[in-house]
């Protein structure tokens, strides 16, 4: 799992962290009982504050993402399918926002949207 860093973001860093980690855990990338780097070296890999990694950390704790065994590290805990799910949807439904915003701002008529995403689809093998 890479994580990746973004000064220019208007978003906290620990939020940033806490994100991407659910993202890995969601996609499966982190599955269930897969240890998280502990809170010291990923401090140090991302050159920030175990402060901030700490925050980051409990809050996926406090999430139920996370489980935090003293003086093991944190492992990611089993999730609900219904969960990771919903987690997708709300995702394609905020990109699908985005598409329809430009499509908008560029008259570009729904027909063509979706003629777009026949085509993506196709190319990605998206059936």
């Amino acid at each position: 799992m890479k994580i990746i860093i973004s000064n220019h973001s208007g978003e906290p860093i620990y939020e940033q962290i806490k994100e991407q980690i659910k993202t890995a855990i969601f996609s499966g990338e982190l599955p269930e009982g897969e240890p998280l780097p502990s809170i010291r070296q990923l401090a140090k890999d991302l050159k920030i504050s175990v402060i901030t990694t700490v925050r980051a950390y409990n809050d996926l704790e406090q999430g139920g993402y996370v489980a935090n065994v003293q003086g093991k590290g944190c492992y990611v805990l089993p999730q609900n399918k219904e969960l990771i799910r919903e987690n997708a949807l709300r995702e394609i439904e905020r990109g699908l926002m985005i598409a329809i915003s430009a499509a908008t701002t560029a008259k570009i008529n729904k027909d063509e949207v979706i003629s777009m995403l026949d085509v993506l689809s196709k190319e990605e093998n998206y059936e």
